[in-house]
């Protein structure tokens, strides 16, 4: 006997059921493919892609037509398809057999990649919370897109009581990690260490750390467009990939000697880790333990020597895998182009593989910051999105520049990726379908497509090394070059500072610049010259930290040691100059014929040590030992091996006081303060570097000049003047001219007085005016980038800034008989200035009365105008609904009339 649900005759199982009830069935199917994709694709729940959502529900609108054309025939003849398989069952069928075979393919794949150790896994740390949570859907979505290979984790950290009302469980393939917001030990509050403590936990506890190979670490805060593969970029075993972090100045500084055994490996990285599983091993413990160490470490917060701009130990956990890998000796391979902060332009010829919106950005009328969505739930409000960045359309108008257009493009691509995941998310939970827009309709276009396909990594070989400089200058057959110089942090480096830049830029010097900046912790924090050019901080030599001597010029030769172990520059010659120097034109190995061994320098004929027992005492071989200095020209391949002893040769000298006599040193002051000039000549006859000398390149003003020399520095390191005009560094050791608006020296003579006969004395004289000028036009630059006010806007105070620059150098400069004149005049000169200046800033003060009794004149009249405006206005409709009601009226008042009648 058949019963009703078919059972015993083996028919379908659509007896007892309703048509309504066949099409609800279709429709839970409908929504069970949307919300997984189809079975054996290997999508999470949460996060089918757009084909497989798109896929899946065409496959359940046909599977719903079907199913309904089956219900109808059946119902006309029960008996009629008994045997004959359902369509449903097929599809299962064929379904099970593609898994099967996927699965198959899978385990094969990951047999050839483990035997050929290409085991990938990814790795992002988030806390509980919806801040993350939008975050996590994101990047998510992002790597799926870009196809990168191997699992995905996200490491939860979360406390104990959060986990009961948290919503984001099913984000993602998840690790659940102990949270350390709260340290278990200090109580210190420190979200960011969760990371280390993450991946520690996970390399401890989850299974896939015993089958990986190679490991990627993201931040939650990254779209990724491509898939980031380790060999492709160049990662190797000991040598990891990471993205340059340039601010990470504490690398350079007593963060590193204080926090590391190896600060000459401390690299200024993250955002990106790419690195072998048993490096891994290796750093994370140290990683978390150093990122405790230096959060605990509150002297040395400060934004001078962290780079922190918030002073707040916020970035302790960069430090602590920067000197976590520095310890465990992994030297990175520093990539500056795989990843980019929107807003940002990136190299023309790069595709940046990572956006990292970290910061704010813009495009256009629209921004972004993710700061703003802090408590932000979009993740769990069905269909709601970010809003939209501007269409590509919008953005081709907004810019001409090409490489500027394709920041731009980045920026709407991170925002249009963003909430691209965040659609398919709330697809996948089930949200209802979202009402039609354009912006939508964009997400789901062609073009949308083609512009965020996967991009495959394709730059030059990624190169070891600790701080990347890149020399911007054109292809060419010479060789590059970069030039230093060194300073301390006083505001008489800072006006030498100031007058060198500015003749660098004028002098047509190739490659880039650096100061050399040596500093003690306290004078970095007070310091207020950081931005007066490209700056490598070094720490103070002053006072000898072995011997307690008090001898700053030391600085110099510990500053390139310094600069050598910590930065690594594709310049192949590196020019050494001083503070007190101006450029007149360029200094080229080309020019002079400097090469690897051979040195180009100017000559210092006083340093008679060369040729006495000086030399015989602190050097082997004496006969090469060069009476050089001012201008340096050396290989850097020389410089890497003469830097250390430069430095060890001026400690020894500086030490042998017995031999400071002027008859031995040359020194006119017999202190031993030329001792780091000795240093240099006996360090390079060490290594035989025998300099080519040239009396051309270099001049001090006040000598006269040699026939037809071009020189191309003058060196102001000695009082020199024309006439009744002098000047001299050392009268300004302690005025501050950089910080000071309009601060400047006194003005020398103008070249056409300069009458004399002598032909010697008179390109001597222009000279000498030439630099000093220079020095003046580089202040009036500086102060006018300082935006400081015009001078007919101050005269409330120029006279008596003018007076205390004008009494200042008269008290430093009492003790000079030949200056008294010379000050008197400037005096004079200066008051004429500054009444002048009162003058017109009384004339201007009475323009602008003048002008705003005629701007509040004119205001009145304009309010007056609009009231009676607004009177008219209001009279005109009065009247007119007059007329209304009397029309009403009337009109009543007839039918009334008629009604009567």
């Amino acid at each position: 006997m058949e019963t009703r649900d078919g059972h015993r005759s083996g028919g379908p199982r659509w007896r007892g059921k309703s048509k309504d009830a066949t099409v609800r069935e279709a429709s839970a199917s409908e929504e069970r493919i949307a919300q997984g994709g189809e079975i054996g694709l290997g999508r999470t729940a949460e996060h089918p892609s757009p084909s497989d959502v798109s896929c899946g529900l065409r496959k359940a609108q046909s599977q719903r037509a079907r199913t309904g054309t089956q219900t109808g025939e059946e119902l006309k003849d029960p008996g009629s398809r008994s045997a004959t398989p359902s369509p449903m069952a097929g599809a299962i069928a064929g379904a099970v057999a593609a898994t099967l075979l996927l699965l198959l393919l899978a385990l094969a794949s990951a047999g050839a990649a483990a035997a050929e150790g290409r085991r990938l896994h990814t790795l992002f740390s988030v806390e509980c919370g919806d801040y993350f949570d939008w975050q996590a859907v994101g990047l998510l979505h992002s790597l799926r897109k870009a196809g990168q290979p191997g699992g995905v984790t996200r490491l939860l950290s979360c406390a104990a009581d959060q986990l009961s009302s948290y919503r984001g469980l099913r984000i993602g393939h998840t690790l659940q990690v102990p949270s350390y917001s709260r340290h278990p030990r200090t109580g210190d509050w420190y979200p960011a260490i969760n990371k280390p403590a993450g991946v520690v936990h996970w390399l401890e506890h989850s299974p896939e750390a015993d089958n990986v190979d190679w490991v990627v670490i993201l931040d939650a805060d990254q779209i990724v467009r491509g898939p980031i593969i380790p060999w492709e970029l160049g990662a190797e075993k000991g040598k990891p990939v990471a993205a340059y972090y340039g601010y990470l100045k504490g690398c350079d500084n007593i963060l590193a000697q204080l926090h590391t055994a190896h600060p000459e490996f401390c690299d200024k990285v993250g955002g990106i880790l790419v690195m072998h599983i048993d490096d891994l091993r290796a750093l994370a413990p140290l990683w978390l333990s150093k990122t405790e160490e230096v959060r605990q470490d509150k002297s040395h917060w400060s934004t001078n020597i962290t780079g922190d701009i918030y002073g707040m130990g916020w970035i302790s956990e960069m430090y602590g895998y920067s000197f976590g890998a520095a310890e465990v000796g992994l030297r990175h391979k520093i990539n500056d182009d795989i990843m980019i902060y929107p807003g940002y332009t990136p190299r023309i010829g790069i595709e940046p593989l990572i956006l990292h919106y970290g910061l704010p950005f813009k495009v256009g009328n629209w921004s972004f910051s993710k700061l703003e969505h802090h408590e932000d739930g979009i993740v769990y409000d069905c269909n709601r999105l970010f809003p939209p960045p501007p269409f590509p359309r919008e953005v081709e108008a907004m810019e001409p520049d090409q490489n500027v257009k394709r920041g731009l493009y980045l920026s709407i691509e991170c925002m249009n990726t963003l909430n691209e995941g965040l659609l398919l998310h709330h697809t996948s939970v089930g949200c209802p379908k979202p009402q039609w827009s354009k912006y939508l309709s964009f997400l789901k276009s062609k073009r949308f497509s083609e512009l965020t396909k996967p991009k495959y990594w394709s730059s030059p070989k990624v190169e070891n090394k600790v701080t990347v400089q890149h020399v911007a200058s054109p292809k060419s057959r010479h060789p590059k070059i970069h030039t230093l110089f060194s300073t301390e942090c006083s505001s008489y480096f800072d006006w030498q500072t100031v007058g060198l830049m500015h003749s660098f830029r004028l002098s047509g010097q190739p490659g880039n610049i650096t100061r050399l900046l040596s500093c003690t912790d306290e004078e970095v924090k007070n310091y207020k010259g950081h931005d007066l050019a490209p700056t490598h901080y070094v720490p103070s030599m002053n006072r000898n930290p072995l011997t307690g001597d008090w001898y700053p010029a030391i600085n110099k030769p510990a500053a390139v040691l310094h600069w050598i172990n910590h930065v690594q520059t594709d310049a192949e010659f590196i020019v050494i100059l001083d503070a007190d120097m101006i450029m007149r034109g360029p200094i080229t190995p080309w020019e002079y014929g400097a090469k690897r061994g051979h040195p180009v320098s100017t000559p210092y004929e006083y340093l008679i040590g060369c040729d006495n027992i000086l030399a015989k005492i602190h050097t082997r071989n004496p006969s090469a030992c060069d009476k050089v200095g001012g201008v340096i020209i050396m290989h850097i391949d020389d410089l890497r091996r003469f830097a250390m002893l430069w430095l060890h040769k001026s400690e020894e000298v500086r030490a042998d006081k017995e031999h400071y006599a002027t008859n031995i040193t040359g020194d006119v002051y017999a202190s031993g303060w030329i001792s780091e000039m000795y240093g240099y000549s006996f360090a390079a006859a060490e290594l035989n570097l025998r300099h080519i000398i040239k009396s051309d390149i270099l001049i001090y003003p006040g000598y006269v000049p040699l026939p037809g020399a071009k020189y191309k520095v003058f060196h102001y390191g000695l009082r020199f003047g024309v006439g009744d005009w002098s000047f001299d560094k050392a009268d300004w050791r302690n005025t501050d001219m950089v910080n000071k608006c309009w601060a400047k020296f006194p003005e020398p003579p103008d070249p056409s007085s300069i009458t004399k006969d002598d032909k010697n004395a008179r390109e001597r004289d222009l000279l000498s005016i030439e630099c000093g000028r220079a020095l003046n036009k580089a202040l009036y630059l500086h102060h006018k980038r300082r935006n400081c006010p015009r001078l007919s806007t101050t005269t409330g105070n120029i006279s008596k800034k003018i007076e205390e620059v004008s009494t200042t150098n008269k008290l430093e400069r009492v003790t000079q008989r030949s200056s008294t004149t010379t000050i008197g005049r400037n005096s004079e000169t200066m008051d004429v200035t500054a009444q002048q200046a009162v003058e017109r800033a009384t004339d201007t003060g009475s323009r602008a009365h003048r002008s705003r009794r005629l701007a509040r004149s004119s205001k009145m009249w304009i309010i007056a105008i609009w009231a009676i405006s607004v009177l008219v206005f209001l009279l005109v409709i009065s009247m007119f609904f007059s007329d209304c009601r009397r029309s009403v009226s009337r009109s009543r008042a007839s039918r009334s009339q008629k009604a009567h009648i």
